[in-house]
């Protein structure tokens, strides 16, 4: 009931102030010189410190928030740039108010806005154009001109390196972008500023103004002066400063990013619990050069495996279902090979990181070809089901195994036989197969050349010629093609002769 009443009064008193602070920011701004390229100095700079500032205490007082202040701003002299965290509303723009109006980093589309555009043109921003790929690079090279300039122009107010914080924080994480921020590269030094709201802040803004009171707690830590080393390494210098913040704010430290966020965001739509989602994006990305699209891509895949089981987490029964193949040594052991912390289950981050080192690689045109004459024993350019069948018990050692379900979902065309462009389809869309493949393949090939390589030795002694049959028959049984030749087929008949005697 209160909030109904509080509601209007407020919406009332924030467009009031709303249009005063428009109406200074425009004075300030008019005619100004050098459009944003030069610094705001004299009566416009003073104007904006202490004109905006007053009004932007007084729209928090309006709205209801009880501002604590921990510590004190630095000047620009002591810390050229600010580090805030954690950043996860508009309401966190109060950091901006108790230091004196700082330059902030922003979208370019967001200084075409009406009213707030003008407002935020006069805080002289650096923006950020997502249109632009040389971006990020000239932002940086921006930064790192005004914190070199000392006292020319305003200090810097860095929220980058924490996005999407909010959707985090219900796991207690600090997310911080694990890229060289462009806070740090200046080499200069910084001084963390923590957010905090000791009782729950709605995500709504309509639903925070109903509420009598919000508590916000902005904590400003001690100067960071960066050392030699801190200089010559700003990702050492950005860990340290992070892991700072996060110890001050009781929290873990995690390589989590905004893609990690988007994903998670992207599995809850997939009923996968949200954690499901982190799998450290920027860490694994650099290192398998992998991009953000293509992992979401097998989000989806990863979703329907693992539909079935609780926890968002795939287990070797789902694995066997989804491959359409029953559980055997073979399937077990590349199951394995995902599992990659032995736990009995796969999890996204380990089935990113699987499809990554150990199927897409093999999964190329050569090895799929190769597979596809592997199966084409009478090389006629197409894949019976009896083929198929043939060459996929021997390599899962069940000869008794039903293939029709598998090779049915693979014959596109329903002609009863895969042509090279089915199979070629199928593979690409599931490169889990081409560890089975091409691990069968070399086995065949070693098979193989340990028997020739047996044939031509001259014997020596008591040697017999059933260790060599046994070395071959003690394993799956050889496919015969260009792939595999046929060897010499009255050798071996002979060598099984012998052992049946």
């Amino acid at each position: 009931m209160v909030g109904i009443i509080l509601l209007p009064i407020r919406a009332i008193c924030i467009t009031f102030i709303l249009l005063l602070a428009w109406l200074s920011a425009s004075i300030a701004t008019f005619c100004q010189p050098g459009r944003g390229f030069l610094p705001l100095k004299g009566w416009r700079r003073r104007m904006i410190q202490t004109t905006l500032s007053s009004l932007t205490r007084s729209a928090f007082f309006v709205m209801g928030f009880q501002v604590r202040v921990k510590g004190k701003a630095a000047s620009q002299a002591e810390a050229p740039i600010f580090v805030a965290a954690p950043h996860s509303s508009f309401f966190d723009a109060i950091i901006c108010a108790l230091t004196g109006m700082p330059s902030i980093v922003s979208r370019a589309e967001n200084l075409s806005t009406p009213v707030f555009g003008t407002i935020l043109r006069s805080l002289q921003p650096v923006a950020v154009s997502r249109q632009d790929p040389d971006s990020r690079k000239n932002t940086v090279a921006e930064i790192t001109r005004r914190a070199l300039a000392r006292d020319q122009w305003p200090q810097v107010i860095n929220t980058n390196t924490n996005k999407y914080t909010s959707i985090m924080y219900s796991y207690s994480l600090l997310i911080v972008h694990h890229h060289i921020t462009s806070a740090f590269i200046p080499r200069v030094p910084v001084q963390p500023v923590l957010l905090r709201y000791p009782n729950k802040l709605v995500k709504l803004c309509i639903l925070t103004l109903c509420q009598i009171f919000t508590r916000i707690e902005v904590e400003f830590l001690p100067v960071h002066v960066p050392t030699e080393e801190e200089k010559n390494d700003p990702i050492l210098f950005a860990n340290r400063v992070r892991q700072t913040m996060a110890n001050a704010l009781n929290v873990p430290v995690t390589d989590h990013t905004f893609e990690d966020c988007r994903l998670m965001i992207s599995a809850g739509q997939l009923t996968l619990p949200m954690e499901a989602g982190l799998v450290e994006f920027t860490k694994i990305s650099k290192k398998l050069n992998l991009k953000w699209n293509h992992v979401r891509e097998q989000l989806d895949t990863f979703a329907a495996i693992a539909s079935a089981s609780k926890g968002g987490r795939i287990g070797i029964e789902e694995f066997a279902e989804y491959l359409k193949l029953p559980i055997s040594d073979v399937l077990r052991e590349l199951f394995l090979l995902f599992d990659r912390n032995g736990d009995g289950t796969i999890d996204f981050r380990e089935y990113v990181i699987g499809l990554s080192i150990l199927c897409n690689p093999a999964n190329t045109e050569e090895t799929i070809r190769m597979a596809f004459k592997l199966f084409d024993m009478d090389e006629d350019g197409t894949i019976t089901e009896d083929e198929f069948a043939s060459v996929v018990q021997s390599a899962l050692g069940l000869p008794e195994l039903d293939v029709s379900v598998l090779f049915k979902e693979i014959d596109a065309d329903e002609t009863g036989k895969l042509s090279y462009e089915e199979f070629k389809d199928f593979a690409l869309k599931h490169p889990e197969y081409a560890t089975l493949f091409t691990t069968y393949l070399d086995l065949q090939r070693h098979q193989l050349g340990m028997f020739e390589e047996h044939d031509t030795e001259p014997h020596k002694g008591n040697h017999s010629p059933v260790r060599s049959t046994a070395l071959v028959s003690e394993t799956a049984p050889l496919a015969r093609n260009k792939v595999c030749p046929e060897g010499n087929e009255e050798d071996n008949s002979s060598t099984s002769d012998k052992k049946d005697d």
